[in-house]
């Protein structure tokens, strides 16, 4: 590409190939990689033309095509066991066909007749459904490992067998037969193809497709060297070009591992050069990687399905996640600022490579990003205003010799997308028997019951019911997301804990983004954390202290949602609220980061180590400062106060320090 050009990573594939719900996928060539290759090319066709020209008899009729399309390829692009079967054989070839046929049986039988069939099924409507069922699962198998299809079954055996439940239990219904649960499934808008699907047809696989064609265009390349550039004279320079680099490449990546390993393999020669421990680096690595898909504007799959479930625009969405954003980069960077002086990072050597050049240079590459933004700002829908993106992100690759997109290579992007989308497909399509389940048994209200009666157990105070209702909450979303996809844990949390904060009075925004950062952020929570193991790998640091080294980083990010849920004023984190209210809230929410800086670093900045009991007066100012009412928020600064001027008094002197 020129000169400028010389730190990018040759030979990385479109990031878009690795989601964060996604397990190994097959390398395919020759006839398979073709078949799959055209096949997802189609795909990516229909899914553009379904932006403009959309299919005349409904959203369902297209997700019954979108299903048949992609359903199919999982079979074939994905093995049935990890590290085997690298080429696509008979059974998965059977498998791919049977998928095919369960999925158009609606259509090629007669779409309405088949429409009016609902709660009267015929055998063959049941039988065609069941197998569709088995087929959900397996891909769900496939591409996301056991746990996913585990808890399908259990809540489909929930389902069947909940009538022989004692009826004075609250989770008990009157039951349903099979017929009854592959109708919900099959032939309603609340099973496979329901939200989850739609969101995931509608949404997130043009975004993997604009992510596809921003990778092919050069931007991740780009914006690593950037972030190098950016930061090369500076000692703390390693650090925060990880961290920069992290949050660009997530735009085009959507995925936290993904993210941590592609920015990984770029700045951990640079990290290890200027003294950061193996694990160390990989904590920030990993949660780089995970703020990428917390922040604006291409936030993960799920922001699609809170924008979807709570009937607003995906700008809103965007604007609710602004504040904490900020708030957790800022923790993250005090969090490398510390990590210099605690660990004696050294300044590195760095190509010169001017930033100032590079934006000249190669500065476009922002143009779709913000393209985005505007185009949602003046009323556009987010389906547009992607397909617009990706269309300049598209003709700007001209610019550049080394990256235009020829018709070649746009076929590459456009079935890159779509292949990108499918861990996603698999794992909404099977969400929809756990949407479904909940819908027709009733179950997401009676565990929302459940859980405010346990807190109500403990006390009858409603602060103190709804502060230990959102612990429990928290507990729950953070464990359930260490067997589940993020998406998934979305919905399954929105669907069982939603209720539960509603009921307390919580606004739904809130709530709903409470769901949604516990549920993303499961990829740095211990003992599974993939974007850690992923960092881990790449630094040769040992798996578990990296993932603790990566909630230490993250530790903003855990704490914010609570507040969001807490008070009446935490909604102003949203970004909701009168100017002067988002103002003195995140301020004081800046502060509590930065308290909590100092509580898991070690470190008072521009002071100096801080002992124990700093340390437990900084975490203390924190928790409190997050409680965002004026006067609990005086007794955490008054706390963080403390922290500092006993960090001050036992400071050791010139003289202390010198030898004796």
């Amino acid at each position: 590409m020129g000169e400028d050009r010389s730190l990018m990573v040759q030979g990385t594939p479109p990031a878009v190939h690795y989601d964060e719900e996604e397990r190994p996928a097959r390398e395919l060539s020759g006839w398979a990689g073709r078949l799959v290759a055209g096949v997802a090319f189609g795909i990516a066709l229909l899914v553009l033309w379904q932006v403009f020209r959309p299919l005349a008899r409904g959203s369902q009729f297209y997700l019954i095509i979108f299903l048949a399309g992609t359903l199919p390829l999982v079979f074939l692009a994905y093995r049935a066991r990890a590290g085997r079967d690298e080429k696509p054989g008979w059974p998965d070839r059977i498998l791919a066909v049977a998928a095919l046929a369960v999925c158009l049986y609606p259509v090629v039988t007669g779409y309405d007749a088949f429409l009016d069939r609902q709660a009267l099924l015929a055998p063959a409507d049941i039988a065609f459904g069941a197998v569709l069922l088995v087929m959900v699962i397996e891909a769900a198998r496939r591409t996301t490992g056991l746990a996913l299809p585990i808890v399908c079954l259990a809540f489909l055996g929930y389902a069947y067998y909940g009538g022989l439940l004692p009826q004075s239990w609250p989770v008990a219904h009157a039951g349903l037969d099979f017929a009854q649960i592959v109708d919900a499934l099959y032939n309603s808008g609340s099973g496979f193809y329901g939200t989850p699907l739609d969101v995931a047809a509608s949404y997130i696989v043009l975004f993997t497709i604009y992510g596809a064609v921003l990778d092919l265009s050069g931007a991740s390349r780009f914006f690593v060297d950037l972030s190098v550039a950016a930061f090369r004279r500076s000692r703390s320079a390693a650090g925060r070009t990880a961290v920069a680099a992290g949050f660009l490449l997530g735009t085009v990546s959507g995925s936290g591992t993904a993210t941590a390993v592609s920015v990984g393999a770029v700045t951990w020669p640079m990290l290890r050069r200027a003294g950061y421990p193996p694990e160390q680096a990989g904590g920030m690595l990993a949660a780089a990687g995970v703020g990428a898909i917390l922040s604006p504007p291409t936030l993960g799959a799920a922001a699609f399905i809170v924008a979807e479930y709570l009937n607003v625009s995906y700008l809103t969405v965007l604007g609710w996640a602004t504040i904490p954003t900020l708030l957790y980069y800022l923790g993250i960077l005090l969090a490398v600022e510390i990590d210099v002086r605690r660990h004696g990072v050294r300044a590195v050597e760095a190509p010169q490579v001017s930033a100032g050049r590079l934006l000249l240079r190669y500065g476009y590459h922002f143009s779709s990003l913000i393209l985005i933004v505007v185009l949602l700002a003046l009323g556009q829908s987010a389906t547009r205003a992607v397909v617009y993106a990706t269309i300049l992100a598209a003709a700007l690759s001209f610019l550049d010799s080394g990256t235009r997109l020829t018709p070649r290579r746009a076929f590459t992007a456009l079935a890159a997308g779509v292949r990108g989308v499918l861990p996603v497909v698999a794992v909404c399509a099977a969400a929809g028997v756990i949407t479904a389940t909940t819908t027709k048994t009733g179950l997401g209200a009676q565990l929302a019951s459940l859980l405010v009666n346990g807190a109500r157990a403990i006390s009858d105070e409603p602060g103190v019911v709804l502060a230990l209702t959102v612990v429990l909450a928290a507990v729950a979303l953070a464990l359930l997301g260490l067997a589940v996809p993020v998406t998934a844990s979305f919905i399954i949390g929105w669907v069982i804990i939603g209720p539960a904060l509603l009921a307390l009075g919580v606004p739904a925004p809130a709530a709903a983004m409470f769901v949604f950062y516990y549920s993303v952020l499961s990829e740095v929570t211990p003992p599974t954390a993939l974007a850690a193991v992923g960092a881990a790998a790449i630094t040769g640091g040992r798996a578990v202290p990296t993932m603790w080294q990566a909630l230490k980083y993250a530790l903003p990010a855990f704490l914010a949602p609570i507040a969001f849920v807490l008070t009446a004023n935490g909604e102003h984190l949203l970004a909701r609220g009168p100017a002067l209210g988002v103002l003195w809230t995140s301020l004081a929410a800046a502060v509590a980061v930065a308290a909590l800086a100092v509580a898991t670093g070690a470190w008072v900045p521009g002071v100096g180590p801080a002992g124990p009991a700093s340390r437990v007066l900084a975490a203390v100012a924190g928790l409190l400062l997050l409680y965002l009412e004026p006067v609990v928020i005086a007794a955490g600064a008054v706390a963080l106060l403390s922290a500092v001027l006993i960090t001050i008094i036992k400071k050791p002197t010139e003289r202390d320090r010198r030898p004796a």
